[in-house]
């Protein structure tokens, strides 16, 4: 009763100010860091509009339905809800993601992985991508690479059903294949030893004694198995990088994402002439992706 009551109060506090004011003064109040973008996308969301599209309307009235859901949004977002969990979808190499509390939302950061991936593609190459999630890599990759075949795998079968949906979104559902288990376990017997062009891989980095400190809607809302990178952050990639040897063709190429201050410990575990790594920084100019040529060498 006291929900329907307050539900009804807000109702009328948007019914008559417009409600994209209504809700970035919401957000602003509530702490929210973006509350003029997030008030946008979730009005947007229950409108069906384009962004531009509400500010084209000069009063846009909201019907008893469209302002409730509005508020919901709003309440749940102030209780640290990510917008993408809100409105199903998130942008990621100019593509629309279905994204669920499954997997984890795709950063702007990792859009550097794909964009050096295509640097370095041959013609009709044949990918992995590691711990795919939402696939927003794999999806990315197939979809600007039309002859390229994917392996996507990843632990959770939840998150390989969210990578499905978004490869069928694009159209590229017959040329990525979706592997459930363990980093590179499910690729023996799929995919022949050495016939690998690229690994990508955005395993969980952050430490686990790191955990405790991540923003409040990262903490709360994304899934644990997507964030915990055990000890140190990089016990993945510790099985990872070994167990890649067998797969990669000689002179073929693993990205790795990484959180900044990992590089040093990360280049400790590519040592040449098995591996040539290098570090690319992303927009903020901070360490992010480590580039590892793999050389053949023993080691496999």
């Amino acid at each position: 009763m006291i929900l329907n009551d307050f539900k009804k109060k807000e109702i009328l506090r948007i019914d008559k100010p417009d409600p994209l004011r209504w809700g970035r003064e919401r957000l602003r109040e509530g702490g929210i860091d973006t509350p003029e973008l997030d008030a946008e996308v979730l009005l947007a969301y229950v409108t069906g509009l384009s962004r531009a599209g509400l500010y084209r309307k000069k009063e846009l009235v909201l019907t008893e339905e469209e302002e409730a859901r509005f508020i919901d949004l709003v309440e749940r977002r102030l209780a640290g809800e990510p917008v993408a969990y809100l409105t199903g979808h998130k942008e990621f190499m100019g593509l629309d993601f279905v994204v669920n509390r499954s997997v984890l939302i795709p950063r702007p950061e990792t859009e550097l992985m794909v964009e050096t991936a295509l640097k370095f593609l041959p013609g009709a190459p044949v990918i992995a991508d590691v711990g795919t999630g939402s696939g927003a890599v794999a999806v990315s990759l197939a979809f600007f690479v039309k002859e390229a075949v994917v392996y996507a795998t990843d632990i959770s079968r939840e998150a390989l059903a969210v990578a499905r949906l978004n490869a069928a979104r694009h159209g590229v559902e017959g040329r990525v294949h979706f592997c459930p288990g363990d980093l590179l376990e499910p690729l023996t017997g799929r995919v022949m030893p050495g016939s690998l062009d690229l690994i990508a891989a955005n395993l969980p980095y952050i430490a686990t004694e790191d955990l405790p400190g991540l923003p409040r809607e990262v903490r709360l809302f994304e899934p644990p198995v997507a964030l915990d990178g055990g000890p140190g952050g990089l016990a993945l990639y510790r099985r990872l990088i070994p167990a890649a040897a067998g797969f990669l063709k000689q002179g073929g190429i693993m990205l790795m994402e990484i959180s900044p201050g990992q590089w040093a410990e990360m280049a400790g575990l590519l040592q040449p002439p098995q591996w040539e790594a290098s570090l690319l920084k992303d927009l903020a100019g901070l360490d992010r992706l480590v580039l590892a040529r793999f050389g053949g060498e023993a080691g496999y």
